[in-house]
């Protein structure tokens, strides 16, 4: 049975072709399917390989993408991320993982990807270049706001409709692609244009490409959550504990923050209902839990530090 390609239903669309590092044949890699087993995963593995430095690279553009985010929140705006396939499915990881681990949902980060929700487990057809669907990422939103466009040609309609609406609403704007030459770079406020260089499968974005956009919205996330308060020396402290795995971690992250014995830090933790920044304000200071849930909560204190030094 042949597969179905597709190729007659898009027929009548003109073809684009993507000048892009990502688009060209690797040198490296031409005699991928002669190759032994071994051989073949050193290949990969030695192309993975070359995406920290182009990553490391990019470090002024990623912090001035931080900066814009923290900006952004702190002023009552938001974080969306956009994508078109490999590109939205690794947005949607990312905001995802959000909540269990700094206990940040959709009040400040949220994910887009073309094609609707459904598109993260099957591709949708056409989607990424749908240019009003992208648009309509800012539907409901304000000026304050940061749209992470993510798309590895540097290209896709539906990250160019998102980037116009930004721009016309006034929020800002990042794009995060393998094009050293994007063309949506010039739409963005800041460009983080990781050369990734020509994939181990020839166009494969999900490849390097992916692992790459990855690199970028973890270290991107994650420092907007450090700069906000969400840690405390590099614990999470807003875990949310919806298993048993992760009440365990509550326990052992007391427990290595404070020095404290086990039986303390799980009675500390009962007896402000599990809230773990209360925890280690209580112990770390020595004030009951009221005083430390005002430490908190007092105007301009970011996090558990914030609070330890309004207490001090």
């Amino acid at each position: 049975m042949i597969a179905d390609t597709g190729y007659e239903r898009t027929e009548s669309i003109p073809p684009v072709r993507v000048s892009s590092p990502t688009e060209e044949r690797n040198p490296r890699t031409r005699d991928i399917d002669l190759v032994s087993t071994p051989e073949l995963v050193a290949m990969i593995s030695d192309e993975d390989a070359r995406i920290v430095d182009a990553v490391r690279a990019q470090h002024p553009q990623i912090v001035a993408a931080i900066d814009l985010a923290v900006d952004a929140i702190l002023a009552g705006g938001r974080v969306h991320y956009a994508g078109a396939g490999t590109s939205g499915r690794m947005a949607f990881m990312d905001a995802a993982e959000l909540l269990p681990t700094f206990g940040v949902g959709e009040e400040m980060f949220v994910a887009h990807i073309a094609g609707g929700a459904g598109a993260f487990a099957r591709s949708v057809e056409g989607a990424e270049d749908d240019v009003a669907a992208g648009r309509a990422v800012l539907e409901g939103g304000s000026r304050h706001d940061v749209v992470v466009g993510i798309a590895a040609s540097g290209r896709t309609p539906y990250v160019r409709g998102a980037f116009e609406a930004a721009r016309e609403l006034g929020a800002a704007t990042v794009l995060i692609a393998s094009n050293p030459v994007a063309p949506l770079a010039a739409l963005a406020d800041v460009a983080v244009l990781v050369d990734t260089g020509p994939e181990a499968i020839t166009g494969s974005t999900r490849m390097k490409a992916g692992t790459a956009q990855k690199l970028v919205l973890n270290t991107l996330s994650t420092a907007v959550m450090v700069r906000l308060g969400k840690t405390y020396s590099n614990f999470m402290v807003e875990v949310v504990a919806t298993n048993e795995k992760l009440r365990g971690r509550l326990v052992r992250l007391l427990e290595q923050a404070t020095g404290h014995e086990t039986e303390k830090c799980e009675r500390a933790l009962r007896e402000v209902g599990g809230d773990l920044r209360v925890a280690l304000v209580t112990l770390l200071v020595g004030v009951d839990a009221t005083a430390a849930r005002a430490a908190l909560e007092a105007p301009g204190v970011r996090g558990v530090r914030g609070a330890l030094d309004h207490l001090r």
